[in-house]
């Protein structure tokens, strides 16, 4: 069986549904006031209260009180750190007052309402660096961020002149310390599907605004632990100004994009200490200090084996080998990281990083793409992905990857019965809580959607790597726990044989 929970006021769909859903309505309909225990009243069983409304935007998993009892080292307070049973909470989160239908997508872009995200915090903190405007009873949102004096739009413009942005080479993106997302907003232009992250700190909301735009994001952070993602997941990974200290920890940090890096991947870097000739004066640091960082960086990414390709105003770009034949190599004249020569490099659920580098798969000759080359977007989402092809995953063959996405094909068209609003924009963020080889989202690429797509972290097939290289996004996740997201954030939930996995 499967189902989808539409999460804003929350219906159930699954097969055998007899009748179409309602027009979507997201207004609040209730005000934090427990269900009546007249269920023939309330036309729901009595079982859960509401909240108090203190945890109108509670996040289990990143709540702050907790945090701040643990060691501020590595940012090791800011992980992932769950509730203990007895802390578990047993009611429904409240609406905030006032709360009202998101706008839809594109609109949503550049608009939310206050009531929904009832913080201005942000709009304070960030006044002059154009994140984000309190206008009456909506936010807005212009295109701004810390680097993009400009402008998010010729930001990426300038990034189009270094690297290829158009053209299909490159899909998924990953922006590191994304503020309100206005990269990942714009790079859509482009067919590119970016997942932002930042962590729950003083800039409050961060993620939360990205997601009420209708922006792929999660609450996360670079700290001791692995980022929940695969290894050779993005085609491209930014930091602009994301507080990040590269050359700290024997470059742990830089190790770990080059983890999630695919072969001849980019990390593209704005901000200090890039450009410091120019703007040393500005950031309050002194010369000596940002040409020793930048120079650090530099010979990080040297034993790294990246090759710099492009460093033109304030944008530093890098470039990941397509093979490690070089790199071997290289490690008889450089100082190079030395080699990871255990364990899993997709395993990212609650692992500790490594100053190590996470090996390519074998090649025989120089121009050979580490892994297989991968076809260009949107054939990418349909073609047989090179982990299949290599037989990595037991059980999983080129014919029951076509006929799995033959078959979700032929679901959604049921499903679209149903969700009659699924080509309005009122739906933007959908997760599918059990993915499986992502065929779902792939049924929905031509719709305003966009998916995040959860591989359960003890699934005994650990496909979130195909769906990456179908050029979607996910995470790894253990749905015993809380997700690394604010409350009323996704538009649609859809399970298929989630349920009876934890049961088995």
């Amino acid at each position: 069986t499967y189902m989808s929970i539409h999460t804003r006021k929350v219906r159930v769909l699954g097969y055998g549904v007899p009748s179409k859903l309602e027009s979507l309505d997201f207004n609040v309909h209730h005000q934090g006031v427990a269900p009546s225990d007249n269920a023939s009243e309330a036309h729901i069983p009595p079982m859960f209260k509401f909240c108090d409304m203190k945890y109108s935007d509670y996040t289990p998993c990143e709540d702050i009180e907790r945090s701040n009892q643990f060691d501020t080292h590595m940012q090791f307070f800011r992980e992932r750190r769950c509730p203990q049973k007895t802390e578990l909470l047993r009611c429904l989160i409240p609406h905030p007052p006032g709360y009202r239908t998101p706008f839809p997508w594109p609109q949503s872009r550049d608009f939310a309402w206050y009531a929904n995200v009832p913080h201005k915090k942000l709009s304070v903190l960030k006044v002059h660096q154009n994140w984000i405007k309190f206008q009456g009873d909506r936010f807005y949102f212009p295109d701004g961020g810390t680097s993009f004096q400009n402008g998010a739009k010729m930001y990426i413009e300038e990034i189009g002149e270094l690297i290829p942005l158009a053209g299909g080479s490159i899909r998924t993106a990953l922006d590191i310390g994304c503020g309100v997302a206005s990269l990942g907003a714009y790079l859509f232009k482009y067919n590119i599907l970016t997942m932002s992250f930042s962590p729950k700190d003083i800039h409050e909301a961060q993620v939360q605004f990205a997601l009420e735009r209708g922006v792929p994001a999660m609450i996360g952070i670079l700290g001791t632990r692995r980022l929940p993602y695969p290894a050779m997941a993005f085609d491209m990974a930014h930091c602009s100004r994301c507080l990040i200290p590269w050359t700290d920890h024997d470059g742990l940090y830089l190790i770990e994009v080059d983890r999630v890096l695919r072969p001849g991947g980019y990390w593209i870097l704005s901000g200090p200490p890039i450009n410091w000739q120019s703007r040393h004066e500005g950031w309050n640091r002194t010369v000596e200090s940002l040409n020793q960082e930048q120079r650090t960086i530099e010979d990080l990414a040297t034993r790294l084996c990246w090759k710099k390709v492009a460093e033109k105003g304030d944008l530093a770009v890098w470039q990941k080998p397509t093979n490690h034949i070089h790199c071997i190599q290289k490690r008889r004249i450089f100082k190079v990281h030395p080699f990871c020569h255990r364990g899993n490099a997709d395993m990212a659920w609650y692992k500790k990083m490594e100053t190590c580098i996470t090996p390519l798969p074998k090649v025989r000759n120089i121009e050979d793409t580490a892994g297989m080359a991968l076809e260009k977007w949107p054939k990418r989402l349909t073609a047989v992905p090179p982990r299949i092809k290599r037989r990595t995953i037991s059980g999983v063959t080129s014919e029951s990857f076509n006929q799995d996405t033959k078959l979700w094909t032929k679901r959604l068209i049921y499903y679209k019965r149903f969700l009659e609003s699924l080509t309005d924009g009122i739906y933007r963020n959908i997760m599918d809580m059990n993915a499986g080889l992502g065929s779902f989202a792939a049924a929905l690429a031509n719709y305003k959607v966009w998916v995040m797509n959860v591989v359960p972290a003890d699934t005994n097939r650990n496909t979130l790597g195909i769906i990456y290289e179908r050029g979607l996004i996910g995470t790894y996740m253990d749905w015993c726990e809380a997700f690394s997201t604010y409350p009323r954030t996704y538009d649609l939930i859809h399970a298929d044989g989630l349920f009876s996995m934890y049961q088995d």
